[in-house]
C-alpha cells in the first residue's frame, strides 16, 4: 500500500492546514462548511511531506499530491491497514472498542489508566470518537503499543457499524444505552440497534465483551448475539458505594474483598465505569493494587464529573460536557443525595431529541419543581415548556452568557451547585461567576 509507506515515513497525520508541522501527511477532508482541498497546497508550503486530495483536473503536477476519489475513505482505509499491520507480520494488537450513551469517555480514560499500570497503551484522545477521530486515534498507535482503547460515538444508525470496520475491535464494551441523539436514532430501540453494532462485530469475529451484569438491557443484547461475556457490576461484584462526606466528597467503593477504591470522580453513576475499568484490568492481569492506585490518581477534566470549590464558598459539580434525558436523570439522582444547606441546579437544554424534545424538557421541569433546589434553566427548549405559573419558581435564560451575567450581579455563596447541559449550551461559562 503506497500511501501506508508514505505515512510510515511521515511525522504523523494532520487534517487541519493551520497546524501542519514539517513532515506531516495532510488529508484534505471535506465537510458541509469547508473543503480541505482548498488548503492542500498551503499545507505543502508549510512543510507537509504529502497531501491527500480529492482527484480532479485542476491540480498542478506535483508528486506530493496523492489523488483519491474520497479523502475520508482513504483516511479510514489507511487507519484500518495500520491497525492490522503496525506490529508487523504475524503480530496482533488487542483493541478494546468502547461506546455507550453516557460515560464512555470517562470509562475509556479509567481503562487507559488501569492498563497503563502494566502496558504501553494507546487510547482515543479526549472524545475524538467520530468518523474522523477514530481513524486519527488508530494512526497514533506505534509499534510499542501493547493494547489500544478506541472510543466510538454515534449520532446516526450506521455510525458504529462503520467505525468497527475501521477499528476492528477484539473486545467490546457498551457503558449503557439510553435516550440520546433521538433526532438521529428515532427511538430508544434505534439507540439499542445502533450501539448494538459493536456487539454485532464482536459476535461475528469471535471476540469477547465486558458487560455490566446489573444492566438487564445490556445483558439481553449480549445474550441475543450469543456473546462470550466478561461480567462486572455493583451487585454482580458484591461492591458497595460508600457514603460521601465533607472530608470524602468523591465516589468511593468497597469491593467484596474489603478493598477500598477511592476516586476523584463526582457521582455514584460513575461506579459502573470504575468497575468496568477494574474488570478490564483483571482480564489483562493488572494487579488489583496497581489498578486501584491508577483509578485513585485519575483526575477528570473537560467539564466531566468534576468538583470545583470556588472563592465564594460554593461547591460546584461541573458536568457540562453533554446532556440527555438519561444523564440528566442520574445527575439529579446523585445531587439529591448530596448533603448541603443550600442547593442550586443550573441546567442547559438538551440537544438532538427531535420530536421528543418538548416532552423530555417538560418532564425535567416537573421533576425540578418537586425539589427544594433553586433552579436556573438555559435555552429555548426549556423556555418553550415553562408556563407563566412555573416562571414564579424558576429562572430561565436564553443562553449561558445571560445566566453568567445574572449570577455575576446576584452572587451565590455557600451553595452546592449542579452545573450541567449539552455541549451547545456552554454551561461552563457560568463557572467563573460562581
Amino acid at each position: 500500500m503506497e500511501l501506508y509507506e508514505i505515512f510510515r515515513r511521515s511525522a504523523g497525520v494532520n487534517t487541519d492546514s493551520r497546524t501542519v508541522q514539517p513532515g506531516q501527511l495532510f488529508f484534505a477532508l471535506k465537510g458541509e462548511n469547508f473543503d480541505g482541498n482548498a488548503y492542500a497546497l498551503g499545507a505543502l508550503e508549510a512543510g507537509a511531506c504529502a497531501a491527500v486530495v480529492t482527484d480532479g483536473p485542476d491540480w498542478p503536477a506535483d508528486g506530493r499530491l496523492i489523488r483519491v476519489p474520497d479523502t475520508l475513505q482513504a483516511l479510514k482505509d489507511l487507519a484500518a491497514w495500520h491497525r492490522s499491520h503496525v506490529l508487523g507480520e504475524g503480530m496482533h494488537l488487542p483493541v478494546i472498542g468502547l461506546t455507550g450513551t453516557n460515560g464512555k469517555t470517562t470509562t475509556k480514560e479509567l481503562i487507559r489508566e488501569v492498563l497503563a499500570a502494566k502496558y504501553h497503551v494507546t487510547a482515543t484522545a479526549g472524545n475524538f470518537n467520530n468518523d474522523v477521530g477514530v481513524p486519527l486515534s488508530l494512526l497514533r498507535i506505534t509499534p510499542e503499543t501493547q493494547i489500544a482503547v478506541i472510543e466510538m460515538g454515534a449520532n446516526h444508525p450506521d455510525d458504529i457499524g462503520k467505525l468497527v470496520k475501521v477499528s476492528q475491535p477484539d473486545f467490546g464494551l457498551i457503558t449503557n444505552v439510553g435516550k440520546a441523539h433521538l433526532l438521529g436514532f428515532g427511538s430508544l430501540e434505534g439507540v439499542m440497534a445502533a450501539k448494538g453494532q459493536l456487539y454485532d462485530w464482536i459476535a461475528a469475529h469471535d471476540g469477547v465483551v465486558f458487560v455490566n451484569a446489573d444492566d438487564e438491557r445490556l445483558v439481553g443484547m449480549a445474550w441475543e448475539r450469543s456473546l462470550s461475556l466478561l461480567p462486572y457490576g455493583l451487585q454482580y461484584d458484591g461492591a458497595e458505594i460508600l457514603p460521601t462526606t465533607g472530608e470524602e466528597p468523591f465516589l468511593r467503593l468497597r469491593l467484596a474483598d474489603g478493598t477500598i477504591v477511592r476516586t476523584q470522580l463526582v457521582g455514584s453513576y460513575n461506579a459502573p465505569n470504575v468497575l468496568a475499568a477494574l474488570a478490564v484490568g483483571a482480564h489483562f492481569e493488572v494487579p488489583l493494587e496497581d489498578a486501584v492506585a491508577a483509578i485513585a490518581a485519575y483526575v477528570p477534566s473537560n467539564n466531566r464529573s468534576q468538583m470545583v470549590r470556588t472563592g465564594r464558598g460554593n461547591c460546584v459539580i461541573v458536568d457540562a460536557y453533554n446532556a440527555n434525558p438519561s444523564s440528566m436523570a442520574v445527575a439529579l439522582d446523585n445531587f439529591a443525595a448530596f448533603t448541603a444547606e443550600r442547593k442550586v441546579v443550573m441546567l442547559g437544554s438538551m440537544g438532538e431529541l427531535g420530536a421528543d424534545s418538548a416532552a423530555e424538557h417538560a418532564a425535567l421541569v416537573r421533576r425540578l419543581l418537586d425539589t427544594d433546589c433553586q433552579v436556573f434553566l438555559v435555552g429555548e427548549a426549556f423556555r418553550s415548556v415553562i408556563s407563566s405559573e412555573v416562571e414564579k419558581s424558576v429562572r430561565c435564560f436564553p443562553d449561558s452568557a445571560a445566566l453568567a451575567a445574572y449570577v455575576g450581579s446576584h452572587p451565590l455563596t455557600g451553595a452546592a451547585i449542579l452545573l450541567k447541559g449539552s455541549r451547545s449550551q456552554k454551561m461552563e461559562l457560568v463557572l467563573p461567576e460562581l
